[in-house]
């Protein structure tokens, strides 16, 4: 399968799910290129956003892990990549 490029948004509302969270990142660890965290004090949340570059399936087994953690939703927007041709134009 194909890699694609990825960029996942990740709102952790429950503190207690962070080990969880940075457990199954750790697990994707792989096929991250790189990953922000925002603590947001004020509203008592936490904003990551992780880019990859990855198979779908490696995307979405990752995403729906962190689904089912206690307080955390996620978001996946891909990139729209035109596939590169191994042929010679020449």
């Amino acid at each position: 399968m194909a890699a694609r490029v990825a960029i996942i948004s990740i709102v952790v509302e429950n503190p207690d799910s962070v080990k969880d969270l940075n457990h199954i990142l750790h697990e994707y660890g792989s096929f991250i290129i790189g990953r922000m965290g925002i603590p947001y004090k004020k509203r008592e949340i936490s904003l990551i956003s992780v880019v990859m570059d990855a198979p779908a399936d490696a995307i979405s087994a990752m995403t729906g892990k962190l689904g089912m953690l206690r307080g955390v939703s996620s978001k996946v927007l891909y990139a729209r990549l035109q596939e590169v041709s191994d042929a010679s134009s020449d």
